[in-house]
């Protein structure tokens, strides 16, 4: 892809909002070690509601609130509230630097269950970045030479989660409104981790619950970042930047939780990143993908705390582009 100004411009707003998504995880995992995480995911949904609902203002696409399709919106729903229990867990037991190279793996997985879910027909090419990036998820984990713990299968558990919600993502979401796509798995977090709340609630000190809205603060943030960083730049040079976050997950670690990769964690995710930015390059050559799963996803994973990216991004379009058809013919970059 050529370095554009525009894709510069993409690249940094990129870089920006993986650095704000970055912060946001240390502010889970300093939580996570004091409190469980169905209360912070209560919170932080709560909390993110007001700012939902300004980039909800721009949606208006005509029609209630009763989803399309039910069913689907329902599974991710379920896979939305999974991913989140999952990461905000693995965040609080594990070093961020794992946890980032579970994440790491979604696009991987999307690539798999875009087969059964979208009908995409998936080359040899692909399926050999899957099994590398799946060896480096094995290299990360080290099974018989580390013990694996439960916060490692949640770590892998959200990286599933996070997949299986994109894709229904992708299958449903011309049809389905951004108000629906967004709002459903934020409710369902306060209504479900609600009812759990008062079996795990520790009182919380009004500097943590501060801390809280910071989190709900910065996942608007990386999220408006990242909605300016595809409106800027092509897809296929922003995806990738999201392997950034290993660089604060390092800094980070060192500094706030004296936490560094060791040199097993540096080899799989380098691993993983290659097999993901592989994948990547892949969708973005004409004629190879029809779907581009991966490069249409555009979002962090779906936790159900804060608005979804790629969603708010075809808010904004289809004010441009009356009706899904147009929409599925334009580009990918503004």
């Amino acid at each position: 892809m050529p370095l554009s100004s525009s894709n510069i411009k993409g690249v940094g707003f990129a870089l920006a909002g993986f650095a704000v998504f970055s912060t946001h995880d240390v502010l889970i995992k300093a939580l996570g070690g004091i409190y469980a995480p169905f209360q912070i995911l209560f919170f932080s949904a709560l909390l993110g509601f007001p700012l939902a609902t300004l980039m909800l203002i721009t949606d208006r696409t005509p029609g209630t609130l009763r989803p399309v399709h039910p069913w689907w919106v329902a599974l991710r729903t379920c896979a939305a509230l999974l991913t989140g229990v999952s990461a905000f867990y693995a965040f609080s037991v594990l070093p961020l630097a794992q946890v980032y190279a579970f994440i790491f793996a979604a696009p991987l997985l999307i690539t798999v269950l875009s087969i059964p879910i979208l009908g995409e027909k998936v080359g040899f090419h692909r399926w050999i970045a899957v099994v590398l990036g799946l060896t480096g998820v094995m290299i990360v984990l080290r099974p018989g030479a580390e013990p694996v713990t439960l916060g490692h299968i949640a770590g892998l558990t959200a990286a599933c989660g996070s997949a299986l919600s994109s894709v229904i993502a992708r299958k449903i979401g011309g049809e389905e409104r951004t108000a629906v796509m967004v709002l459903f798995p934020m409710l369902a977090n306060v209504a479900v981790m609600g009812a759990i709340l008062p079996f795990v609630y520790v009182p919380m000190p009004i500097h943590h619950l501060g801390a809280l809205a910071l989190i709900a603060a910065f996942g608007f943030a990386g999220a408006t970042c990242m909605i300016f960083a595809y409106r800027a730049g092509d897809a296929a040079v922003v995806a990738p930047m999201q392997y950034s976050q290993i660089i604060w997950a390092a800094i980070f670690g060192l500094l706030f939780f004296d936490e560094f990769p060791d040199g097993a964690t540096w080899i799989g995710v380098a691993v993983i990143v290659f097999a993901g930015v592989y994948v990547v390059l892949r969708e973005s050559l004409a004629g190879v993908s029809a779907n581009t799963p991966v490069l249409r996803t555009r979002s962090r994973p779906e936790t159900g705390t804060t608005p979804r990216v790629s969603a708010m991004l075809r808010a904004r379009a289809d004010r441009v582009l009356p009706g899904y058809e147009a929409l599925a013919k334009a580009p990918d970059t503004k």
